[in-house]
């Protein structure tokens, strides 16, 4: 009903920089946190950062500095634009949203994951 599509996989060298997108639709009257989750072979999938619906932003330790979390509202997208990479960051990454449905039922969706590689 409420589906979320990423796009932004990508191959990157340690200090670059790669951006993802992921878009909302379906069945949605409100969108209230966004935000995106990654999960690294044999970890734990961990929070990355999250945005309220009002634009506030909460970051990993680990990416603070050197990721930025945004939306579009009027095109139910979140963004997240990583600089500064290390191999660390290496992980598929979920971008997950939720909020209110026309019909005033709760949503919680995630989005197909992608795969985000800093290597050398």
């Amino acid at each position: 009903q409420v589906q979320l599509v990423e796009s932004g996989e990508g191959l990157v060298q340690p200090g670059g920089s790669l951006t993802l997108s992921c878009a909302a639709s379906g069945s949605i009257f409100r969108i209230h946190n966004m935000g995106w989750y990654r999960q690294a072979p044999g970890k734990q999938r961990e929070l990355v950062a999250r945005i309220t619906s009002g634009g506030s932003t909460n970051y990993a330790d680990s990416v603070k500095g050197r990721f930025t979390i945004s939306r579009d509202n009027a095109k139910n997208t979140v963004y997240l634009q990583m600089n500064s990479l290390k191999p660390e960051d290496t992980a598929v990454y979920y971008c997950n949203a939720d909020g209110t449905t026309p019909q005033a039922r709760g949503f919680a969706s995630w989005g197909q994951g992608t795969q985000v590689t800093v290597s050398s």
